[in-house]
């Protein structure tokens, strides 16, 4: 593999592992006292803190229904989509590894009582899969149609990170209840390897659902823009990053405007 994509194949499976620690661990730690709330907001700024740090390396995915929409969207080959899916699936297995290593060395009590798993049931809002299935699918749909709208290039550039983790705030505010919220496969992976019983039987909905639910939002996306994603093989102006993370050369302040051009 090229250099590049070495960088951002480490820098989405050090995303993703921090997503899952950070986030799913003030649910396990800390959701008697923060409450869904708080860890619906921990999800948020976890990913638009990322948005911002690794945006500019990887695109930010840590998550592989993000990658299928981008792909879809050919924001990305097919070769990288696979070792993105790699480093973000091992990033959410360490991140959960760290969690339990945490949970069991420091003798801390799960508030969860599962993990910080995803499930259905057992005192969850939904009680089937159908239903869990569904959910997840309009959750998923949601986050992957925000990060290909704003990550077009007619978006407002420097203003994606903030779009995409208040979209995944939200996401979890209507799901927690429901859920758990999974709309990201690694998530719910890592934590089921480790907490096993019916979270790791049912963390196939899990898997599937995002993964269906990215693929609706990523042909429904183009209806919605009027500049297509820039192809995996374009070349992008050096003062437009695609991830819309940064801030276009000239926008930021005591840099020279162009010269008016004399008639």
């Amino acid at each position: 593999m090229s250099p590049a994509i070495v960088r951002k194949a480490i820098a989405e499976f050090v995303g993703t592992a921090i997503l899952v620690f950070f986030a799913v661990g003030s649910a396990i730690f800390g959701i008697d006292v923060i409450g869904p709330v708080g860890v619906a907001f921990a999800f948020g700024f976890v990913l638009l803190a990322l948005a911002y740090a690794i945006g500019p390396v990887s695109g930010c995915h840590v998550n592989p229904a993000v990658t299928l929409g981008v792909l879809i969207a050919k924001g990305i080959s097919l070769t990288e989509a696979g070792v993105y899916w790699a480093a973000q699936l091992l990033g959410g297995i360490v991140g959960a590894a760290l969690l339990k290593a945490v949970a069991s060395l420091g003798d801390v009590t799960d508030q969860t009582g599962g993990f910080g798993t995803n499930n259905w049931g057992d005192g969850a809002g939904i009680a089937n899969a159908g239903g869990t299935f569904l959910l997840e699918v309009i959750l998923t749909f949601l986050l992957v149609l925000v990060v290909l709208l704003v990550t077009a290039q007619q978006a407002a550039p420097g203003f994606a990170g903030l779009a995409i983790g208040l979209s995944l705030t939200v996401i979890h505010l209507v799901g927690i209840p429901l859920d758990g919220t999974s709309v990201n496969p690694a998530r719910s992976l890592g934590p089921a390897l480790f907490n096993g019983g019916d979270s790791l039987t049912h963390v196939w909905v899990f898997i599937l659902a995002p993964l269906v639910g990215a693929g609706i939002a990523a042909a429904l996306a183009p209806l919605l823009t009027t500049t297509p994603m820039p192809a995996a093989d374009q070349n992008i102006p050096a003062d437009r990053d695609p991830t819309g993370a940064d801030v276009p050369a000239g926008r930021n302040k005591g840099t020279a405007r162009p010269a008016k051009r004399r008639r």
